[in-house]
């Protein structure tokens, strides 16, 4: 009998895990893959702006974490890999442009003086007696990122060197992040004994890093990793397909896709592989569930309750990207990260991607460039209008405290991420492993939901999870 393996989701994870199933199981095994959009890619999404491409999900990744830049060399897409420039994010606190705290960790700083004018004199007076004061710590426990850090160094750093930093990263404030979640050495130094946070941080500033840039990019934007997936999985994608659950049948498993009938029909429109004839969505050997954590949690309520349960109880950060080409010259900066007591503007943060990634530089000083709106707690609620008004305004605040003049914008172009990132608090990561060991076998599961929210980890957990699915195939065989 012919091997079938399900795969529901067309993101980063879903596709990774259906080119390692096929990789790992050849060419005889049937690999459906159901994407809910039109198209594949998931968050891995591009927009058009002044005829230029520009990506407004997922922008770059940690090229020294090796998933991500692995999986690209192994996909021929190698020379594609471009770094960022030299140029450094602003913070904008005040209403004024600073220096990114520099030595720190996830703006947590290294030292006093690393805050420049973020802070005044009193504020700095608090952090420079943090080594002084007794630190009251247990191994292994559960803070949030803010409230250790409120209370070693004060509000004042969370909201203008630290909530700026991780609210990129998780659209999140540190409050609502675990310590152990977004900041796992920190975590592990303080477990170690370190007698400060001061000391914590020193300690895993210290540590070696690698050479080379931190980030990377693919010169096309993040579509060239999901066309190169896609052929490289040669799997059945069935696009506009929703899968509403999965259930076992004895030591296999069946979809509910909505539109399908049971028979041997499921609609769906356009995408290059789309196959809308003759196969049944019953009797499937594994699954790989590659869909947001808490849409896992739905699906999988029938065939795994515990887990089902424990994904299902994830919060969602939604979060909207107002992409734009302007003419005229743009801050001499990478981005600025928006403070969280900064009143002055809407958005969070601005990517000037043309200053960023040097490949972007455009001709004639016509730039691109991003702003990105909401967090969690904070979902994006005004109409697309509203949103470039908003965007448009807080960009010539910005440049005229830059010396600049108000950019002539030539086109903008909206990208809502409604649901957007999942909500790593405290205790997030053991969660969602216990959860994982809940499944029984035959269903895995892959995202940034549960390792990670960072391409790189999506990677990974997808990689994991193909093997662990075609070590279970070849049992059965």
């Amino acid at each position: 009998m012919t091997v079938r393996v399900a795969v529901v989701g067309a993101g980063v994870s879903g596709l990774t895990g259906a080119y390692d199933l096929r990789r790992l199981l050849g060419d005889e095994t049937r690999i459906d893959v159901f994407c809910a959009d039109e198209a594949p890619g998931g968050i891995l999404a591009s927009a058009t702006v002044g005829g230029r491409p520009l990506d407004v999900g997922a922008e770059a990744f940690i090229v020294r974490r090796p998933e991500a830049r692995d999986l690209v060399i192994e996909l021929g897409l190698g020379g594609d890999i471009v770094a960022p420039g030299a140029l450094r994010p602003a913070v904008w606190s005040g209403g004024a442009l600073h220096h990114l705290p520099s030595p720190a960790l996830m703006g947590i700083p290294a030292t006093p003086a690393a805050l420049g004018g973020l802070v005044d004199d009193a504020q700095r007076r608090i952090v420079e007696s943090e080594e002084d004061r007794p630190l009251e710590w247990t191994p292994g426990a559960d803070v949030a990122v803010g409230d250790l850090v409120a209370d070693r160094f004060g509000e004042v750093v969370v909201a203008r060197a630290v909530d700026p930093m991780l609210g990129g990263v998780y659209s999140a404030r540190a409050r609502d992040l675990g310590l152990r979640e977004a900041i796992p050495a920190l975590a592990a130094a303080l477990d170690a004994g370190a007698p400060s946070l001061t000391a914590a941080v020193g300690d895993v500033l210290s540590r070696p890093t690698g050479t080379g840039p931190v980030f990377g990019a693919l010169r096309g934007g993040y579509r060239t990793l999901v066309n190169a997936l896609v052929d490289a999985a040669r799997a059945d994608l069935h696009v506009g397909a929703v899968v509403r659950g999965v259930h076992r049948v004895g030591a296999r498993y069946d979809l509910d896709v909505a539109g399908h009938d049971g028979a041997d029909e499921l609609t769906g429109s356009g995408a290059t592989g789309y196959d809308a004839t003759g196969y049944d969505a019953t009797g499937y050997d594994a699954v790989l569930v590659a869909v947001p954590v808490w849409t896992a949690g739905s699906l999988l309520g029938s065939a795994a309750p515990d887990a089902g349960a424990a994904f299902s109880g994830v919060d969602a950060a939604g979060s909207a990207v107002v992409a734009f080409a302007v003419d005229g010259e743009t801050p001499q900066h990478s981005g600025v990260l928006v403070a969280s007591d900064a009143a002055d503007l809407s958005i969070k943060a601005i990517t000037f991607s043309s200053r960023k990634w040097p490949h972007l530089a455009g001709a004639g000083g016509r730039s691109v460039l991003r702003a990105s709106f909401g967090r969690l707690g904070k979902p994006v609620v005004d109409t697309d209008d509203d949103l470039v008004a908003a965007a448009t305004a807080d960009l010539r605040t910005v440049f005229g405290a830059a010396g600049l003049a108000a950019p002539d914008v030539v086109e903008a172009a909206v990208q809502r991420w409604p649901t957007g990132l999942p909500h790593y608090g405290p205790g997030h990561l053991s969660a969602m492993a216990a959860g994982v060991v809940s499944l029984p076998a035959g269903i895995a599961v892959a995202g940034s939901g549960y390792r990670g929210v960072g391409v790189p980890a999506c990677i990974g957990t997808a990689r994991d999870a193909a093997a662990t699915l075609a070590a279970h195939v070849n049992a059965l065989t």
